[in-house]
C-alpha cells in the first residue's frame, strides 16, 4: 500500500517559515551588513534592528515548535506515556535528522580540507588543524557541540550554527525517558514548569557570554518546555471564538513587542517572552490544518514552503553563505547591491534545500521508517516533524 503523508498544519509551517527566515537574514546580515543597505532608508531603526538582528529569537521559535510537535503525538492517547516504545521513537527521530546532517557535515569537512576559510577551524582567531573538524562533527552527532563552543568560542564559521541541534538532540533523548519515568501528564507539566523557571535564572547568571545565555542547554530548555506544556494543555483549553481571536492577537502582540525590543538588554526574559507567545499561538490555533486567506496568498505559501524545508535550510544555508562570502567578500559589495545578493542567497539556499529534501532527506526518512514499521509490525507512516 503506498505511503501517504498526513495533512500539514499551515499555521505551524508558517511559524517555522518565519523562524528560519529570521535565521537566514541574521546570518546574511552578519556577513554583509544589511544595516548599510537600502533597507536603512525604508525602515525605521527599531524595525530594521528587529528584522536584522533577532535571528536567535527565530531559534527560540523552533525550540517551542519542536516541544509542541514532538510531545503532541506522545500525549495523543490515554496511557501513552507509560507505553512509549523508546527504540521506535529514537529511530524515527534519527531517520529524519541523520541523513541530511551527515551530508552537510561531510561537505563542510571536505571544504575545510580543501582550504576554504569559511569551512576551516580559523574563526575567532583560532588556527586549529583541519582534522579537528572530525572532532567537531562528532560533537554535533553526540549532542554537545554547544559545550565545545563554550570551551573554545567560535571556531568554524559553517559549523557554528549547529549548536542548536545539540540542544534539540538532548531534548529528543530526554523527553521519552521523562515520559516513562513520570507516567502522568501532571508530573510532566510540573517538570516543564521547573524548566521554564530555570531558563531565565540561568541566563541571568551568564549575561557576560552569549555562548552561555543563548547556547547553553539550560538557557534553551525553557522554550522547549513551553512547547511541551502547550501540547499538554491544548486539548483542555477551549475558549470561545471571540476569546480565541483576542488571545491570538495578544500573543502576536507580545511576539512583535519582543522582537522590537530585541535581545540586547533583554537577555533574561526576552527569550521566555518569545517562547510564551509562540506557545500561546499553538494552544489557541484552530484545529483545522487548512490555511486562512493570508496563508493562502503567495507570500503565505512562500512562508509555508520555507517552513516545510526549514531543517534542510538550517543545515545547508551556511554552506551556501560560506562559499558566497569567499566569492564576493563584503568589501567588494556595494550597499545598493546587498538586497539583490540577499535574494540570490535565499534562492540558492532554497534550491539546495529542496534538492536535499527531495533526493536525500525524504527518501532516506521514508526508507528507514518503512524498515522500522516492518520490524515492529506497524502500519508505515511518515510523520514529518
Amino acid at each position: 500500500m503506498p505511503e501517504t503523508l498526513p495533512a500539514r498544519d499551515a499555521r505551524i509551517d508558517a511559524l517555522r517559515g518565519l523562524a528560519i527566515l529570521l535565521v537566514l537574514v541574521l546570518h546574511f546580515s552578519i556577513s554583509y551588513g544589511l544595516h548599510k543597505s537600502p533597507l536603512a532608508n525604508w525602515l525605521p531603526p527599531m524595525l530594521l534592528d528587529a528584522v536584522l538582528w533577532n535571528g536567535n529569537y527565530g531559534v527560540t521559535l523552533f525550540f517551542t515548535l519542536s516541544g509542541f510537535l514532538i510531545a503532541g503525538p506522545l500525549l495523543a492517547q490515554p496511557g501513552a506515556l507509560a507505553q512509549l516504545a523508546l527504540g521506535d521513537f529514537y529511530l524515527r527521530r534519527f531517520a529524519r535528522i541523520l541523513p541530511p546532517l551527515l551530508l552537510a557535515l561531510a561537505l563542510i569537512i571536505a571544504l575545510g580540507y580543501s582550504g576554504h576559510p569559511s569551512f576551516a577551524n580559523v574563526d575567532g582567531g583560532h588556527n586549529l588543524p583541519a582534522s579537528f573538524s572530525w572532532w567537531a562533527a562528532f560533537s554535533v552527532l553526540s549532542f554537545w557541540h554547544n559545550v565545545l563552543m563554550q570551551q573554545l568560542g567560535y571556531f568554524n564559521y559553517a559549523l557554528n550554527v549547529y549548536w542548536s541541534l545539540s540542544v534539540e538532540e538532548v531534548f529528543y533523548l530526554c523527553l521519552p525517558l521523562a515520559c516513562l519515568l513520570l507516567r502522568r501528564r501532571r508530573w510532566l507539566l510540573l517538570t516543564c514548569a521547573a524548566l521554564i523557571a530555570i531558563g531565565p535564572w540561568y541566563r541571568a547568571q551568564h549575561l557576560d557570554s552569549e555562548l552561555y545565555f543563548m547556547y547553553g542547554y539550560w538557557a534553551c530548555f525553557d522554550a522547549i518546555a513551553l512547547g511541551v506544556a502547550a501540547a499538554i494543555l491544548a486539548p483542555h483549553i477551549r475558549p470561545s471564538d471571540i476569546a480565541r481571536v483576542l488571545l491570538q492577537w495578544l500573543a502576536a502582540a507580545l511576539l512583535l513587542f519582543s522582537f522590537l525590543m530585541g535581545i540586547g538588554g533583554h537577555e533574561v526574559f526576552g527569550f521566555s517572552q518569545v517562547a510564551l507567545a509562540c506557545a500561546a499561538l499553538l494552544v489557541l490555533k484552530p484545529a483545522a490544518a487548512q490555511p486562512g486567506i493570508c496563508l493562502a496568498s503567495w507570500p503565505g505559501r512562500a512562508l509555508r514552503w520555507l517552513g516545510r524545508h526549514s531543517y534542510e535550510l538550517y543545515l545547508f544555508h551556511c554552506i551556501v553563505l560560506g562559499l558566497l562570502r569567499e566569492a564576493l567578500p563584503r568589501s567588494t559589495v556595494a550597499p545598493e547591491a546587498k538586497l539583490g545578493l540577499l535574494l540570490a542567497f535565499l534562492l540558492a539556499s532554497c534550491l539546495l534545500a529542496a534538492l536535499v529534501a527531495r533526493h536525500i532527506g525524504t527518501p532516506a526518512n521514508r526508507y528507514l521508517r518503512r524498515r522500522l514499521a516492518r520490524r515492529s509490525s506497524l502500519e508505515p507512516a511518515l510523520i514529518r516533524i
